[in-house]
């Protein structure tokens, strides 16, 4: 039998097939709704039959590796109802009800702060209290439309934690639609001030550069994922990464050096130093 990690692994790589097609976004979040179901269904299979030898293994499963099908489920889950729910016609309303979904989204973090500081932060000091069963009976959350959840197989906070990762995509999701648009960033997102840093080497370097990142949990104490890491780096250097994935499987597959990149920036890095030091 697969083991759970085996598992995620293949969520993540069909996952990432739907996120990359061409597809619409109604068609992407149907197939994902259906993908994320079958994915729980099947972690759910494997905690009655098996459950867990003790409460870190527990803990771990649910902190850690629930969240991930669960995080997309609640993405899909609002991405579908944000395209059912898009005005038909009129530019300036389509505007008008994207930037009420991200005040909502605002909304969300904010009464969730102290959470969403604690799980960001790497801290583990509650997680007997948020991320194991003996606590289900006092969950702080409401049902949600939709949402994959059964008591037997939910802790105090997992599905809170999914759903802080989910509202991070759908970020993503409503700074694209906004895009396509074609409304200015600087009237959507005056936060954002990198527009004078663009990313002029390969993308192909950037993705190395992001799973290099992502594999060494160097951001957001290692909860960050691809998706939210890529739309993050595409924001900030002002490019568009497309078939991450794909490009990942090429560089895993190169004859020559895998690393190419990193050890450029190693290499050339080294040799500012050395010169820097002989003056």
């Amino acid at each position: 039998m697969k083991t759970i990690k085996t598992q995620i692994n293949d969520f993540n790589q069909k996952c990432n097939v739907i996120l990359e097609s061409g597809e619409n976004y109604l068609k992407k979040a149907n197939e994902g709704i259906q993908l994320c179901n079958k994915a729980l269904s099947l972690l759910k299979d494997k905690v009655e039959q098996h459950d867990f030898e003790n409460v870190p293994e527990e803990i771990d499963f649910f902190k850690n590796y629930k969240p991930v099908p669960m995080s997309y489920l609640i993405y899909f889950t609002e991405v579908r109802s944000c395209e059912l729910r898009m005005p038909k016609a009129g530019t300036s309303y389509k505007i008008e009800f994207l930037q009420k979904e991200l005040k909502k989204i605002n909304k969300f973090f904010y009464k969730n702060a102290d959470f969403v500081h604690y799980m960001e932060q790497g801290y583990s000091y509650l997680d007997h209290q948020f991320f194991t069963r003996n606590q289900r009976d006092n969950f702080p959350f409401t049902p949600m439309t939709d949402y994959y959840q059964f008591p037997e197989f939910s802790t105090a906070q997992d599905m809170l934690w999914a759903k802080v990762k989910a509202m991070y995509r759908y970020i993503h999701h409503i700074r694209e639609a906004l895009k396509k648009l074609e409304v200015s960033n600087t009237e959507i997102f005056e936060e954002k001030k990198h527009k004078v840093l663009v990313w002029t080497a390969p993308k192909t370097a950037l993705i190395e550069l992001i799973y290099a990142l992502y594999s060494n949990g160097a951001l957001n104490n290692g909860s960050a994922d691809i998706n939210r890491i890529t739309s993050s780096f595409e924001d900030f250097f002002n490019v568009k990464l497309d078939n991450v994935y794909k490009t990942y499987n090429e560089i895993k597959e190169r004859k020559s050096s895998k690393t190419k990149f990193l050890e450029e920036l190693m290499l050339n890095l080294h040799q500012k130093i050395h010169k820097e030091e002989c003056v």
